[in-house]
C-alpha cells in the first residue's frame, strides 16, 4: 500500500509524525517521506535521529497557513497526513485568531493544495474535542473535520479522497495526565490532583493511532471518520496504578474540560457502522460513485453513542500498570 509512495506529513516533527515516519520506514518501502513543519530545530533533531533513512526523508520548512508553499511541497506527493494544529486548549482560548488561522484556514489550504497538485489520498487527524465541542480548540477541529469531509465534493473527476481519523489524548503525550502525574511523583509528591473523581478517558497508544491512519489510507473511499475500539479507564484508577495508596485532591473541572471523551454521538449513529476493531462514521451525503460502505460492517442501533463512560471494555488498575510500562516518560 505504501511501497514506492511519496508521503507528506504536516506537523511532521510532532509525536505522531515521528512515530508514523518510523512505522512506515520499518514496515514499508516508501519512495519518500516529506516532513512539513515550521520548526527548523525540531527538523534538525529528527533528521539526526533518523540518519540511517536520510535517503528516504525530505524536510520542508513551511506553515499550513501558506498555500503557495504547500503547493510547492505537495508536488509529486501521493498521500498527505494532516497532523499540524494548535492543540493546547488554554493557548487556543487566549489566541483564538491564531487557532482559527492554523486549524481552519490551514485545513482549507491543505485541501486546496491537495486538489491542485493531484494528491491521491488525504487523512486528517481529528480529536474527541471536536465532538460536541466546549472549547475553541474543539470548535476549530469540528470545522476542520467538516471541511475535509466536504472536500470530497470538490474532487470532481480527480482521483483523490479525503478522510478523518479520530481519537483522544494519546497515552503519555505532552500536556496529558500521565506525564503530569509522573512529574509530581518524581518530585516526591504523595497527593495527586484530580479534577473530578467520576472522570473517564480512553486509552490509545501512539502506535495504535498510527495504525488507524494506515487503515484509513488503505480503506477510505471518501468522507469517512475512522475511530478505534479502545479500552476506557477511570482517572482515579490511573492515579492508583501510578502511585499506590495516593491521596486524592479533587480540584474541580477546568475550563473547556469534559468528564468523558466522546467519539460517536447519537446524531452520528445514523451513519455509523461497527467493524471488528473500529467504527466508521460515513458521511451523510455522498458526492460520487467512488464512495461506498465497506463490507463486514454492522449498522449500529438507533440512539447508539460511543464515549469513555459507556464503553464495554474497561482497564483494571493492574492492566493500567502493565500498559504504563510501554509509555515513554521523562526520567
Amino acid at each position: 500500500m505504501l511501497n514506492n509512495k511519496t508521503i507528506l506529513i504536516t506537523g511532521g516533527t510532532g509525536s505522531f509524525g515521528k512515530c508514523f515516519t518510523k512505522y512506515v520506514l520499518t514496515h514499508y518501502e516508501p519512495k519518500k517521506i516529506i516532513i512539513y513543519s515550521r520548526d527548523e530545530f525540531k527538523q534538525w533533531m529528527m533528521q539526526n535521529e533518523l540518519k540511517e533513512y536520510e535517503d528516504k526523508l525530505r524536510f520542508f520548512i513551511g506553515d499550513v497557513r501558506d498555500l503557495e508553499r504547500m503547493r510547492r511541497a505537495f508536488e509529486g506527493v501521493d498521500y498527505v497526513i494532516h497532523a499540524a494544529a494548535l492543540k493546547q486548549v488554554p493557548a487556543c482560548e487566549y489566541n483564538p485568531n491564531e487557532a482559527i488561522k492554523t486549524n481552519i484556514h490551514g485545513a482549507m489550504n491543505v485541501i486546496e493544495a491537495a486538489l491542485d497538485m493531484n494528491v491521491k489520498k488525504v487523512v486528517a487527524l481529528s480529536t474527541d474535542k471536536a465532538v460536541n465541542p466546549v472549547n475553541l480548540y474543539g470548535g476549530t477541529k469540528l470545522v476542520s473535520d467538516k471541511l475535509f469531509v466536504a472536500a470530497n465534493a470538490y474532487a470532481g473527476t480527480k482521483d483523490v479522497n479525503f478522510s478523518i481519523v479520530r481519537y483522544g489524548n494519546v497515552a503519555g503525550s505532552r500536556g496529558s495526565i500521565i506525564p503530569f502525574f509522573h512529574k509530581i511523583i518524581k518530585n516526591g509528591g504523595t497527593e495527586l490532583p484530580i479534577t473530578d473523581a467520576r472522570m473517564t478517558r480512553f486509552w490509545i497508544s501512539l502506535t495504535q493511532g498510527v495504525e488507524l491512519v494506515v487503515k484509513a489510507l488503505e480503506e477510505a473511499t471518501g468522507g469517512e471518520t475512522f475511530i478505534s475500539k479502545i479500552p476506557s479507564f477511570r482517572v482515579p484508577d490511573l492515579a492508583e496504578a501510578m502511585l499506590p495508596g495516593y491521596k486524592m485532591k479533587e480540584i474541580g473541572i477546568r475550563p473547556g474540560e469534559k468528564l468523558h471523551e466522546i467519539m460517536v454521538t447519537v446524531e452520528d449513529s445514523a451513519t455509523t457502522y461497527e467493524y471488528d476493531k473500529h467504527f466508521i462514521v460515513y458521511p451523510q451525503v455522498t458526492w460520487n460513485d467512488k464512495q461506498k460502505i465497506k463490507e463486514g460492517g454492522v449498522k449500529v442501533p438507533e440512539g447508539f453513542h460511543y464515549s469513555s463512560d459507556n464503553n464495554n471494555w474497561w482497564l483494571s488498575v493492574e492492566e493500567i500498570r502493565e500498559l504504563l510500562k510501554g509509555v515513554e516518560l521523562e526520567k
